[in-house]
Protein backbone atom coordinates (compact mmCIF):
# COMPACT_ATOMS: atom_id res chain seq x y z
CA UNK A 1 0.00 0.00 0.00
CA UNK A 2 1.31 3.30 -0.75
CA UNK A 3 3.14 4.98 2.14
CA UNK A 4 1.71 8.08 3.63
CA UNK A 5 4.57 11.00 4.65
CA UNK A 6 5.03 10.26 8.33
CA UNK A 7 6.41 6.47 6.62
CA UNK A 8 8.87 7.88 4.18
CA UNK A 9 12.30 6.64 3.67
CA UNK A 10 15.24 8.45 6.14
CA UNK A 11 17.58 8.97 3.07
CA UNK A 12 14.69 10.81 1.68
CA UNK A 13 13.26 12.49 4.45
CA UNK A 14 12.33 15.96 4.36
CA UNK A 15 14.50 17.36 7.20
CA UNK A 16 17.89 18.97 7.32
CA UNK A 17 20.25 15.82 8.44
CA UNK A 18 18.51 13.26 5.78
CA UNK A 19 19.15 16.53 2.92
CA UNK A 20 23.01 16.47 4.17
CA UNK A 21 23.16 12.64 3.73
CA UNK A 22 22.47 12.60 -0.12
CA UNK A 23 24.72 15.29 -0.68
CA UNK A 24 27.37 13.45 1.02
CA UNK A 25 27.00 10.13 -0.57
CA UNK A 26 26.33 11.82 -4.20
CA UNK A 27 29.67 13.57 -3.45
CA UNK A 28 31.40 10.59 -2.61
CA UNK A 29 30.18 8.69 -5.50
CA UNK A 30 31.25 11.13 -8.28
CA UNK A 31 35.05 11.01 -6.15
CA UNK A 32 35.31 7.28 -6.53
CA UNK A 33 33.98 7.49 -10.57
CA UNK A 34 36.78 10.32 -11.35
CA UNK A 35 39.55 8.63 -9.54
CA UNK A 36 38.51 4.87 -10.81
CA UNK A 37 38.29 6.77 -14.62
CA UNK A 38 42.02 8.62 -14.15
CA UNK A 39 44.54 6.38 -11.98
CA UNK A 40 42.17 2.87 -12.01
CA UNK A 41 42.30 2.25 -8.72
CA UNK A 42 38.88 0.27 -8.64
CA UNK A 43 40.73 -2.23 -11.31
CA UNK A 44 42.04 -4.72 -8.10
CA UNK A 45 38.42 -4.52 -6.72
CA UNK A 46 36.63 -5.49 -9.72
CA UNK A 47 39.45 -8.60 -10.89
CA UNK A 48 38.72 -10.05 -7.18
CA UNK A 49 35.23 -10.00 -6.99
CA UNK A 50 35.13 -10.98 -11.15
CA UNK A 51 37.25 -14.21 -9.22
CA UNK A 52 34.54 -14.78 -6.72
CA UNK A 53 31.82 -14.44 -8.97
CA UNK A 54 32.58 -16.55 -12.15
CA UNK A 55 31.97 -20.03 -9.87
CA UNK A 56 28.58 -18.64 -9.71
CA UNK A 57 27.61 -18.14 -13.03
CA UNK A 58 29.08 -21.74 -14.10
CA UNK A 59 26.92 -23.38 -11.39
CA UNK A 60 24.05 -21.48 -12.70
CA UNK A 61 25.20 -22.73 -16.35
CA UNK A 62 25.41 -26.52 -14.98
CA UNK A 63 21.40 -26.97 -15.83
CA UNK A 64 21.24 -26.14 -19.35
CA UNK A 65 24.57 -27.43 -20.17
CA UNK A 66 23.37 -30.94 -19.28
CA UNK A 67 19.94 -30.70 -20.92
CA UNK A 68 21.82 -29.83 -23.94
CA UNK A 69 24.29 -33.13 -23.60
CA UNK A 70 21.32 -35.06 -23.04
CA UNK A 71 19.70 -33.79 -26.16
CA UNK A 72 22.50 -34.92 -28.54
CA UNK A 73 23.01 -38.23 -26.78
CA UNK A 74 19.40 -39.25 -27.36
CA UNK A 75 19.93 -37.74 -30.89
CA UNK A 76 22.52 -40.29 -31.94
CA UNK A 77 21.00 -43.29 -29.72
CA UNK A 78 18.64 -43.90 -32.51
CA UNK A 79 21.36 -43.57 -35.38
CA UNK A 80 24.02 -45.55 -33.30
CA UNK A 81 21.89 -48.64 -32.70
CA UNK A 82 20.76 -49.49 -36.20
CA UNK A 83 24.31 -49.10 -37.23
CA UNK A 84 25.39 -51.48 -34.58
CA UNK A 85 22.49 -53.87 -35.50
CA UNK A 86 23.52 -53.59 -39.71
CA UNK A 87 27.30 -55.10 -38.09
CA UNK A 88 26.14 -57.35 -36.27
CA UNK A 89 23.87 -59.10 -39.06
CA UNK A 90 26.84 -58.85 -41.30
CA UNK A 91 29.34 -60.47 -39.14
CA UNK A 92 26.79 -63.45 -38.56
CA UNK A 93 26.51 -63.70 -41.91
CA UNK A 94 30.21 -63.64 -42.78
CA UNK A 95 31.29 -66.30 -40.15
CA UNK A 96 28.49 -68.23 -41.12
CA UNK A 97 29.37 -68.09 -44.51
CA UNK A 98 33.16 -68.80 -43.85
CA UNK A 99 32.21 -72.10 -42.17
CA UNK A 100 30.05 -73.66 -44.71
CA UNK A 101 32.42 -72.44 -47.43
CA UNK A 102 35.49 -74.62 -46.29
CA UNK A 103 33.59 -77.42 -45.33
CA UNK A 104 32.32 -77.57 -48.67
CA UNK A 105 35.19 -76.71 -50.06
CA UNK A 106 37.03 -79.88 -48.53
CA UNK A 107 33.92 -82.41 -49.40
CA UNK A 108 32.70 -81.76 -52.45
CA UNK A 109 34.38 -83.04 -55.86
CA UNK A 110 33.32 -81.34 -59.53
CA UNK A 111 29.90 -80.47 -60.21
CA UNK A 112 28.51 -81.31 -56.91
CA UNK A 113 31.37 -79.27 -55.40
CA UNK A 114 30.94 -76.12 -57.71
CA UNK A 115 26.92 -76.46 -56.86
CA UNK A 116 27.35 -76.38 -52.91
CA UNK A 117 29.63 -73.56 -53.12
CA UNK A 118 27.35 -71.32 -55.19
CA UNK A 119 24.60 -72.55 -52.84
CA UNK A 120 26.77 -71.61 -49.52
CA UNK A 121 27.77 -68.23 -51.24
CA UNK A 122 24.07 -67.29 -51.64
CA UNK A 123 22.73 -68.26 -47.84
CA UNK A 124 19.21 -67.08 -47.43
CA UNK A 125 19.22 -66.23 -43.39
CA UNK A 126 17.17 -64.17 -41.63
CA UNK A 127 18.36 -62.79 -38.42
CA UNK A 128 16.83 -63.22 -34.87
CA UNK A 129 16.74 -62.10 -31.18
CA UNK A 130 16.60 -64.21 -28.48
CA UNK A 131 13.89 -63.10 -25.92
CA UNK A 132 13.67 -65.88 -23.61
CA UNK A 133 15.83 -68.56 -22.57
CA UNK A 134 14.66 -72.28 -21.05
CA UNK A 135 18.37 -74.08 -20.24
CA UNK A 136 16.56 -76.84 -17.60
CA UNK A 137 17.77 -80.57 -17.29
CA UNK A 138 14.28 -81.96 -18.89
CA UNK A 139 14.41 -79.42 -21.83
CA UNK A 140 16.54 -76.78 -23.50
CA UNK A 141 14.96 -74.00 -25.65
CA UNK A 142 14.91 -70.53 -26.54
CA UNK A 143 12.16 -68.23 -27.70
CA UNK A 144 12.92 -65.79 -30.98
CA UNK A 145 11.14 -62.74 -31.71
CA UNK A 146 10.21 -63.43 -35.27
CA UNK A 147 7.33 -65.72 -35.56
CA UNK A 148 4.47 -66.49 -38.50
CA UNK A 149 4.09 -63.15 -39.93
CA UNK A 150 7.30 -62.75 -40.33
CA UNK A 151 7.84 -65.88 -42.33
CA UNK A 152 9.14 -68.08 -39.67
CA UNK A 153 8.03 -72.39 -40.15
CA UNK A 154 8.85 -75.30 -38.06
CA UNK A 155 11.42 -77.20 -39.06
CA UNK A 156 13.80 -73.91 -39.79
CA UNK A 157 17.45 -74.99 -38.57
CA UNK A 158 18.76 -71.96 -36.39
CA UNK A 159 22.28 -71.51 -36.46
CA UNK A 160 24.53 -68.45 -35.03
CA UNK A 161 27.99 -67.40 -35.90
CA UNK A 162 30.13 -70.33 -34.94
CA UNK A 163 27.58 -73.83 -35.59
CA UNK A 164 24.06 -75.18 -35.25
CA UNK A 165 21.89 -74.20 -32.83
CA UNK A 166 18.63 -76.76 -33.36
CA UNK A 167 15.42 -76.39 -35.10
CA UNK A 168 11.83 -74.55 -34.84
CA UNK A 169 9.69 -76.60 -33.04
CA UNK A 170 6.91 -74.37 -32.51
CA UNK A 171 5.66 -70.67 -34.30
CA UNK A 172 3.35 -68.41 -32.78
CA UNK A 173 1.97 -65.04 -34.74
CA UNK A 174 5.15 -63.08 -32.72
CA UNK A 175 7.52 -65.68 -31.56
CA UNK A 176 8.70 -69.08 -32.06
CA UNK A 177 10.51 -71.56 -29.82
CA UNK A 178 13.44 -73.14 -30.51
CA UNK A 179 14.84 -77.00 -29.75
CA UNK A 180 18.50 -76.94 -29.22
CA UNK A 181 20.44 -79.40 -30.22
CA UNK A 182 21.24 -80.06 -26.39
CA UNK A 183 17.69 -81.59 -25.72
CA UNK A 184 17.26 -84.66 -24.84
CA UNK A 185 14.63 -85.52 -27.26
CA UNK A 186 16.69 -83.46 -30.29
CA UNK A 187 18.94 -85.80 -32.58
CA UNK A 188 20.91 -84.65 -35.67
CA UNK A 189 23.01 -86.80 -38.43
CA UNK A 190 26.54 -85.80 -38.75
CA UNK A 191 29.66 -86.57 -40.38
CA UNK A 192 33.13 -87.07 -38.77
CA UNK A 193 35.21 -84.51 -40.69
CA UNK A 194 38.58 -86.15 -40.21
CA UNK A 195 37.10 -90.13 -40.88
CA UNK A 196 34.02 -89.70 -42.93
CA UNK A 197 31.85 -92.00 -40.40
CA UNK A 198 28.55 -90.90 -40.44
CA UNK A 199 26.52 -91.21 -37.23
CA UNK A 200 23.44 -89.49 -35.18
CA UNK A 201 24.23 -86.68 -32.20
CA UNK A 202 21.53 -86.80 -29.35
CA UNK A 203 21.31 -84.17 -26.38
CA UNK A 204 22.71 -85.57 -23.28
CA UNK A 205 20.22 -86.48 -21.15
CA UNK A 206 22.05 -83.87 -18.38
CA UNK A 207 21.81 -80.84 -20.70
CA UNK A 208 25.76 -80.09 -20.90
CA UNK A 209 26.51 -80.98 -24.59
CA UNK A 210 26.13 -83.99 -27.04
CA UNK A 211 26.77 -87.48 -27.20
CA UNK A 212 27.47 -89.78 -29.53
CA UNK A 213 26.17 -93.62 -28.47
CA UNK A 214 26.54 -96.99 -29.58
CA UNK A 215 29.33 -96.59 -31.64
CA UNK A 216 31.22 -99.54 -33.24
CA UNK A 217 34.73 -100.50 -31.63
CA UNK A 218 36.39 -100.14 -34.90
CA UNK A 219 35.49 -96.65 -35.63
CA UNK A 220 37.72 -94.50 -36.05
CA UNK A 221 36.47 -91.58 -33.35
CA UNK A 222 39.15 -89.65 -31.30
CA UNK A 223 38.77 -86.64 -29.18
CA UNK A 224 39.31 -83.03 -31.02
CA UNK A 225 37.41 -84.85 -33.70
CA UNK A 226 35.14 -82.15 -35.28
CA UNK A 227 31.44 -83.19 -36.44
CA UNK A 228 29.41 -81.82 -39.22
CA UNK A 229 25.92 -82.04 -40.47
CA UNK A 230 26.01 -84.75 -42.81
CA UNK A 231 22.85 -83.11 -44.41
CA UNK A 232 20.77 -86.87 -44.35
CA UNK A 233 17.24 -86.35 -43.69
CA UNK A 234 16.80 -82.97 -45.26
CA UNK A 235 16.64 -80.69 -42.17
CA UNK A 236 19.99 -79.36 -41.84
CA UNK A 237 22.03 -78.37 -44.77
CA UNK A 238 25.61 -80.20 -45.04
CA UNK A 239 29.09 -78.85 -43.60
CA UNK A 240 27.95 -76.64 -40.76
CA UNK A 241 29.72 -77.44 -37.76
CA UNK A 242 28.19 -79.15 -34.62
CA UNK A 243 30.38 -79.53 -31.99
CA UNK A 244 33.64 -81.51 -31.18
CA UNK A 245 34.41 -84.49 -29.43
CA UNK A 246 36.09 -84.07 -25.87
CA UNK A 247 35.82 -87.69 -24.42
CA UNK A 248 35.63 -91.35 -25.82
CA UNK A 249 34.71 -94.23 -23.67
CA UNK A 250 33.25 -97.76 -23.40
CA UNK A 251 30.10 -98.09 -22.31
CA UNK A 252 28.46 -100.60 -19.35
CA UNK A 253 28.50 -103.59 -21.90
CA UNK A 254 31.36 -103.49 -23.30
CA UNK A 255 30.45 -103.47 -26.95
CA UNK A 256 30.17 -100.22 -27.99
CA UNK A 257 31.64 -96.79 -27.43
CA UNK A 258 29.99 -93.79 -25.95
CA UNK A 259 31.60 -90.02 -27.57
CA UNK A 260 31.20 -86.84 -25.47
CA UNK A 261 30.88 -83.67 -27.43
CA UNK A 262 30.80 -79.97 -26.43
CA UNK A 263 28.71 -77.71 -28.69
CA UNK A 264 30.21 -75.31 -31.60
CA UNK A 265 27.05 -72.88 -31.00
CA UNK A 266 26.93 -70.88 -27.98
CA UNK A 267 23.97 -72.23 -26.78
CA UNK A 268 24.34 -70.45 -23.53
CA UNK A 269 26.06 -66.85 -24.67
CA UNK A 270 24.08 -65.94 -27.75
CA UNK A 271 21.72 -63.11 -28.14
CA UNK A 272 21.26 -62.90 -32.03
CA UNK A 273 20.72 -66.27 -34.18
CA UNK A 274 20.29 -66.45 -37.94
CA UNK A 275 17.44 -68.38 -39.23
CA UNK A 276 18.01 -70.56 -42.36
CA UNK A 277 15.32 -70.86 -45.11
CA UNK A 278 15.31 -73.22 -48.14
CA UNK A 279 17.88 -73.01 -50.45
CA UNK A 280 16.78 -72.24 -54.14
CA UNK A 281 17.23 -75.48 -56.81
CA UNK A 282 18.18 -74.56 -60.01
CA UNK A 283 15.10 -74.95 -62.98
CA UNK A 284 15.67 -76.72 -65.97
CA UNK A 285 18.45 -79.08 -66.98
CA UNK A 286 21.55 -78.39 -66.61
CA UNK A 287 23.48 -75.84 -68.74
CA UNK A 288 25.33 -77.76 -72.25
CA UNK A 289 29.12 -78.35 -71.95
CA UNK A 290 31.34 -75.99 -74.38
CA UNK A 291 32.51 -78.29 -76.99
CA UNK A 292 36.43 -78.59 -76.83
CA UNK A 293 38.03 -77.48 -79.77
CA UNK A 294 42.43 -77.67 -80.17
CA UNK A 295 44.85 -75.91 -78.15
CA UNK A 296 45.20 -72.47 -78.81
CA UNK A 297 48.82 -72.92 -79.70
CA UNK A 298 47.67 -75.06 -82.60
CA UNK A 299 44.98 -73.39 -83.94
CA UNK A 300 45.66 -71.88 -87.22
CA UNK A 301 45.36 -68.09 -87.21
CA UNK A 302 42.11 -66.38 -88.39
CA UNK A 303 43.43 -65.24 -91.87
CA UNK A 304 45.57 -68.17 -92.54
CA UNK A 305 42.95 -70.35 -91.95
CA UNK A 306 40.95 -68.99 -95.04
CA UNK A 307 43.75 -68.69 -97.62
CA UNK A 308 44.80 -72.51 -98.39
CA UNK A 309 40.93 -73.04 -98.57
CA UNK A 310 40.53 -70.88 -101.15
CA UNK A 311 43.67 -71.89 -103.00
CA UNK A 312 43.00 -75.61 -102.72
CA UNK A 313 39.08 -74.99 -104.33
CA UNK A 314 40.35 -72.59 -106.97
CA UNK A 315 43.61 -75.35 -108.17
CA UNK A 316 40.65 -78.29 -107.99
CA UNK A 317 38.37 -76.01 -110.50
CA UNK A 318 41.21 -75.58 -112.91
CA UNK A 319 42.61 -79.18 -113.05
CA UNK A 320 41.14 -80.66 -116.70
CA UNK A 321 39.25 -83.95 -115.45
CA UNK A 322 41.95 -87.17 -116.15
CA UNK A 323 41.33 -89.84 -119.03
CA UNK A 324 40.98 -93.40 -118.33
CA UNK A 325 44.08 -95.15 -118.02
CA UNK A 326 43.40 -97.64 -121.38
CA UNK A 327 42.83 -95.14 -123.62
CA UNK A 328 46.60 -93.73 -122.90
CA UNK A 329 47.40 -97.19 -123.10
CA UNK A 330 46.95 -97.52 -127.15
CA UNK A 331 48.60 -95.30 -129.13
CA UNK A 332 52.01 -97.37 -127.55
CA UNK A 333 50.35 -100.23 -128.01
CA UNK A 334 49.83 -100.55 -131.70
CA UNK A 335 53.32 -99.91 -133.16
CA UNK A 336 54.53 -102.77 -131.10
CA UNK A 337 51.98 -105.13 -131.96
CA UNK A 338 52.48 -104.13 -135.97
CA UNK A 339 56.60 -104.50 -135.24
CA UNK A 340 55.78 -107.84 -134.09
CA UNK A 341 53.58 -109.15 -137.05
CA UNK A 342 56.59 -107.99 -139.25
Amino acid sequence: MARTRDESSPLFAGNAAGTLRLIVYLALAVVLMVLDHRNGWLWRVRSVASVVVEPMYRLADLPGAGIRTLSVAFADRKLLTEQNQRLREDLLLANARLNRMASVAEQNLHLKELLDTRRSLGLKVQLARVVGVDLGAWQQRLVLNLGARDGVKPGQPVIDAHGVMGQVIDVLPTTSVVMLVTDPVHAIPVVVERSGLRTVAYGARDGSGLVLPNIPLSADVRPGDRLLTSGLGGRFPPGFPVGKVTAVTTDSTGMFRVARVRPAADIDRSEDVLLLHDQAEPDGPPAPAVPAGPPAALAPAPGASVAPAAAASAAIARTPPARPAASASLPSAAPAAAGSTR
